[in-house]
């Protein structure tokens, strides 16, 4: 089995990283909270995690039960319509019948509304909604736990597919040079004038914009700057001592590029990534501000704010509070990451000349 061996300088800078106390506990949190967002449903949905009813176990986020499932009817006698584990929770525990329910910490859903007709919405936080509700009654908390899972993982996959184009097209371009070089450099050229917004403006026209759509338009922009920066670090190391006296014992072009150049060339890439990936949450909640984002009733923070920002909706502080709050500390800690991974790759920072 394949090990994956880090030569001692990335192990010194990695040390470097772990030493910057403010981008190593930032990459910590966030991590942890990415994870913990991949566990959504069960931190907060209205179905309940696990059902003990007459000796038998359900697992309602894997599977659909019905009313009739557990003895309930609506208060128009359905029985078919899916079940109220919130109800059912509290039947259980006035019965004390040995029946029970486990229910997320967060009992309700990003997308159902939870209506009080006593109160119309939006609610302000209480012991029920932690952050409130919105103006269609659905909890705000859960809505911004869903729609950071959503941005974090739109944005780690669209920067890892530029990334990875923009790193291959640019080293073949700098290692290769000529009319190859050339040619590439003006479709780049080319294709970097084509307005993103317009282009999603127009596609959205036609198609109904969701994940996948947005993603396929963004990366056919997320790549080109990154290729700038491998093209030059390819130019400037395959000029080097080390590559020549490859060159010198017959090392092919695939050995040269990918064993001696590209982990010579990989500085930029890394320093770059964290900031690319605040880039890409930045363009997701600007598109789903203006409406041309995922679609309804998808969790969105851009919708968030858009739904907090309308006229009626100024003095529910909470709508805005949310929202611009998670955002900024998202951001926040991606900065705080790639400005710690810069200090800890810059070789001019730790350099000492005699």
């Amino acid at each position: 089995m394949m090990q994956l061996r880090l030569n001692p300088i990335t192990r010194k800078r990695l040390q470097r990283f772990r030493r910057i106390r403010r981008g190593f506990y930032s990459f910590v949190i966030l991590a942890s909270l990415t994870l913990l967002s991949l566990f959504s449903n069960y931190l907060a949905n209205r179905r309940a995690i696990v059902v003990s009813y007459e000796g038998s176990l359900y697992f309602p986020t894997f599977q659909y039960h019905d009313m009739a499932t557990f003895g309930q009817q609506d208060e128009y006698g359905f029985e078919d319509v899916e079940a109220d584990y919130l109800a059912l929770q509290a039947t259980f525990d006035a019965a004390d019948s040995g029946n029970w329910v486990i229910m997320p910490p967060v009992p309700h859903d990003p997308y159902e509304p939870d209506f009080d007709y006593e109160k119309p919405p939006p609610n302000a936080p209480d012991s029920r909604h932690w952050f409130g509700t919105d103006s269609q009654g659905r909890d705000v908390f859960a809505r911004l736990l869903y729609g950071f899972r959503i941005s974090i993982l739109f944005a780690l996959i669209l920067v890892f597919v530029g990334q990875a184009a923009g790193t291959a097209i640019g080293s073949l371009q700098g290692f290769l040079g000529g009319r190859f070089d050339i040619y590439s450099q003006r479709f780049i050229e080319v294709w970097s004038t084509l307005p993103f917004l317009y282009v999603v403006i127009l596609l959205a026209t036609f198609f109904k914009p969701g994940f996948l759509l947005l993603l396929a338009i963004m990366s056919l922009f997320e790549w080109i700057r990154m290729t700038y920066y491998m093209r030059t670090e390819m130019y400037r190391e395959k000029t080097k001592e080390y590559c020549l006296a490859a060159r010198s014992f017959g090392a092919s072009r695939w050995r040269l590029i990918f064993r001696h150049l590209l982990p010579n060339c990989l500085t930029p890439l890394v320093t770059i990534t964290p900031f690319a990936i605040v880039g890409a949450i930045s363009a997701l909640t600007a598109l789903d501000y203006l409406g041309y984002g995922l679609p309804a009733p998808t969790p969105s923070w851009g919708e968030m704010i858009d739904q907090a920002l309308a006229s009626h909706n100024r003095d529910k502080i909470w709508l805005s509070v949310a929202p611009f709050s998670a955002i900024s500390i998202t951001l926040l800690l991606v900065t705080l990451i790639g400005e710690s991974i810069r200090e800890a790759f810059d070789p001019k920072q730790y350099a000492h000349y005699r």
